[in-house]
């Protein structure tokens, strides 16, 4: 079990540029000057993270700070991952793309096929769940309701308690974990596998990611990161994602993970190992949105993706704005911050201007 620790500014670690292959990829940038860039921004806005800086085509880590400050973890430690948050999204539709690829379902079919006792069920497609035009808004998905749930459970609870409120008519954007968990039900049932098998499965075995893992699957001899706010000082008011509370976001937000894992994930929405370039393009442009941009996890936006996460009642705040060609962009996850996503995404545009000045 962790213990929340409040303690004062420590140093930060030595952080190594990585690569995305086994071989060394020479940068056409200097990676010393970004390095310094990325740390000094982050440390004037009193955040502390790990960060993937992508420059023409090159993926460097830079991290900040402690991923786990009592256990003197610097934020880009290889026994340290994160909570992926609503990042996790992308991953779960791209599950449905496959599955839509190989004929299962399409973007137009009502989701009573699988939820025929969902109030309103008939009327909602896939294509609105993945673009949260649904309607559905399940409040407290994120609240720690003092149990672990199964996958199972998780959903069922969702379902009775769409049936149990008021909805809107599907049509309109509405941002709620309620579409993602549903479609993760849906892989499960399409599969007649679990969600979390899925994502071994399609994503990080085909990937061959080492640090991306559900949370109860952590290894011994790493941990999840403790997210912190400064307040005077440094790493105060230490909060950690409880088990009960990742349990009830299957599909939404329970998976773990580290910004050079996501990046490879991020690429292998298209270089065919996840997804091709049509089915990505198929994904992020369903007929049911709602014209903001967001479709299957991410806002598009020209030739710009992007989308932001966090978690109640943690500190955390992810983000991501990359090109859709993945050639330059930046993967954030902060473990320390003022739970204030402008804020964060000060940080963000700062560095990302830095990468490709007028691009973003």
């Amino acid at each position: 079990m962790k213990t929340a620790i409040s303690l004062t500014v420590a140093t930060s670690l030595p952080v190594a540029a990585l690569t995305n292959t086994n071989q060394v990829q020479a940068a056409s940038y200097n990676q010393t000057e970004m390095r310094s860039f990325v740390r000094q921004t982050i440390a004037n806005y009193y955040a502390r993270g790990t960060t993937v800086i992508v420059k023409d085509g090159h993926p460097q880590q830079i991290s900040y700070g402690y991923g786990y400050y009592g256990r003197r973890l610097g934020a880009g430690n290889r026994k340290v991952v994160y909570p992926v948050c609503s990042l996790q999204k992308v991953i779960t539709a791209a599950m449905i793309t496959q599955l839509m690829s190989a004929g299962k379902f399409n973007q137009d079919t009502k989701i009573s096929t699988w939820y025929p006792n969902l109030k309103g069920a008939a009327n909602i497609t896939v294509g609105n769940l993945m673009t949260h035009t649904s309607g559905l808004k399940a409040a407290d998905t994120e609240v720690n309701r003092g149990r672990v749930y199964s996958e199972a459970d998780a959903i069922n609870w969702v379902v009775n308690k769409l049936n149990s409120t008021s909805q809107n008519q599907p049509g309109k954007f509405s941002y709620n974990n309620t579409n993602y968990i549903l479609l993760a039900g849906i892989i499960r049932a399409v599969t007649g596998q679990s969600y979390k098998q899925n994502v071994k499965d399609r994503i990080i075995n085909p990937l061959n990611l080492k640090r991306t893992y559900f949370l109860e699957d952590v290894p011994s001899g790493m941990t999840d990161g403790i997210s912190y706010t400064w307040n005077r000082k440094n790493y105060q008011w230490a909060q950690y994602v409880k088990k009960q509370q990742a349990s009830q976001l299957v599909g939404a937000g329970n998976l773990f993970s580290t910004p050079m894992d996501y990046y490879r994930i991020q690429v292998g929405l298209t270089n065919g190992k996840i997804l091709n370039r049509e089915q990505f393009n198929l994904m992020t442009h369903l007929k049911a949105t709602s014209g903001n941009g967001y479709s299957g996890g991410m806002y598009i936006k020209g030739n710009l993706k992007s989308a932001y996460g966090n978690l109640y009642n943690t500190h955390f705040g992810n983000w991501i704005q990359m090109t859709s060609d993945n050639r330059n962009g930046l993967i954030m996850f902060l473990n320390q911050t003022q739970n204030d996503e402008n804020r964060n995404k000060v940080i963000g545009y700062q560095i990302l201007n830095h990468i490709q000045p007028g691009t973003f």
